[in-house]
């Protein structure tokens, strides 16, 4: 770009010549009043000059041109500036939603109050209606003695599921339902609920109502520098026109942008207030953090949980292996030997030792003995097999028939 499209009627109608960080550099070399005054009355030719002060000779030509270079930077990136402050806004937003109608979560928080309730049982603390909310992470802190199995590994193992009343509006517990393995994804996936959690903890309100109140400024200024201009003359008339244009359309999308951050921080202090805390002591940036926080180690726990179980299975496993390859006395079936331990054995570990083919097998055996009580009960201990050890291939070849128990 030439010197000569350095003009505010050029620059007022090719917006996109520059882009905003051109700009901040133009405004950086916008020449001093000093330098201008030197330069005012210079009647030479101008071609005699340097470079730099042929610049400055025709950015002297535009009445307040830093301002308008200000004007002009802001208006470049006003778009942007606001759809990511939009965005930001309505990040917060979602997570107070998610975390306000989590039932998943607000179960979680039960049984955090009726644990605590049950340790402080007897004393003055024992009948607590709520808890402050940074306490939820101290559930580390307290372990099982000799042990590192902390309340939050119990609270993953122990999560008790709550059912609502409709008719009359009261929450009954079923006490027992072990949340392991699997067996209540519902509740172990809470923090999938919490999809926005993890982007609004980052955010900082403060910070983005300085961002809301810099578009805000913004387009003040704007305004301003169109009421200085009307006194320019004819060489201010495109670029009255362009910053008209752009103050009709802009001063909607501001005004939109006010109101949603009203209502987020609204939202973000309700958040605090469900929670129990006070908005001004405990604002939205701790309770995300907090909650975040208790999220990871609720995950972690749980994990650590399902690993211990696969250890305690494996270690089982190969102790029965173990017992098993001991001194043992051959039983006949149909194509090979079953070998059964001289010692007494539980029936589910006897039968947990088959293989899919053999259970078949020898349920077959067994279907024509006299004795149909031996047969029941070898029958079921199979079964139980089944039921507590899940395996496809085995229930393929189940053999025994619900005629066959009674």
């Amino acid at each position: 770009m030439g010197l000569g499209h350095l003009d505010q009627q050029y620059m007022a109608t090719h917006s996109t010549i520059l882009d905003a960080d051109q700009v901040e550099n133009l405004i950086k070399f916008c020449p001093t009043k000093e330098e201008m005054e030197l330069l005012k009355n210079f009647t030479g030719d101008k071609e005699t000059l340097g470079k730099c002060e042929q610049f400055f000779l025709e950015l002297m030509k535009v009445p307040r041109i830093e301002s308008k270079f200000r004007i002009f930077a802001f208006k470049i990136q006003f778009q942007t500036q606001i759809r990511d402050v939009r965005k930001n806004l309505l990040t917060v937003a979602s997570a107070c939603e998610e975390l306000r109608g989590s039932e998943k979560l607000k179960v979680i928080m039960k049984n955090i109050l009726l644990i605590g309730n049950t340790l402080n049982e007897g004393t003055p603390r024992g009948q607590a209606v709520g808890f402050r909310l940074d306490s939820i992470l101290k559930l580390v802190e307290t372990r099982a003695t000799s042990s590192r199995t902390t309340l939050m590994h119990f609270l993953c193992k122990n999560v008790r599921i709550y059912l609502h009343d409709l008719s009359n509006d009261v929450w009954s517990c079923i006490w027992g339902q072990k949340i392991v393995q699997g067996k209540s994804p519902e509740l172990l996936d809470f923090h999938e609920d919490l999809v926005s959690l993890e982007a609004a903890s980052k955010l900082q309100l403060k910070a983005l109502a300085e961002e809301q109140q810099a578009v805000v400024k913004g387009l003040e200024k704007v305004e301003q520098e169109l009421t200085a201009s009307e006194s320019d003359g004819p060489v201010s008339d495109v670029f009255r026109k362009t910053l008209k244009e752009f103050l009709d359309d802009s001063g909607a999308d501001v005004r939109a942008l006010s109101a949603l951050y009203a209502d987020v921080g609204r939202s973000a202090d309700a958040l605090s207030l469900y929670f129990g805390e006070d908005p001004a002591k405990y604002p939205f940036e701790q309770v995300a953090s907090t909650l975040l926080t208790f999220v990871g180690l609720f995950r972690k726990a749980h994990e650590e949980n399902l690993k211990q179980i696969e250890a305690q299975r494996k270690k089982a496993l190969k102790e029965a292996e173990k017992e098993a390859s001991q001194d043992r006395t051959p039983v006949k079936l149909k194509d090979g030997n079953f070998f059964l331990s001289r010692r007494p054995l539980p029936a589910m570990q006897i039968f947990r030792r088959l293989d899919c083919r053999q259970m078949h097998d020898f349920l077959g055996d067994i279907s024509c003995l006299q004795d149909k009580s031996c047969f029941r009960f070898v029958a079921k201990s199979c079964i139980e097999v089944l039921v507590h050890e899940p395996c496809l291939e085995r229930a393929k070849y189940a053999v025994c028939s619900p005629d066959q128990l009674k």
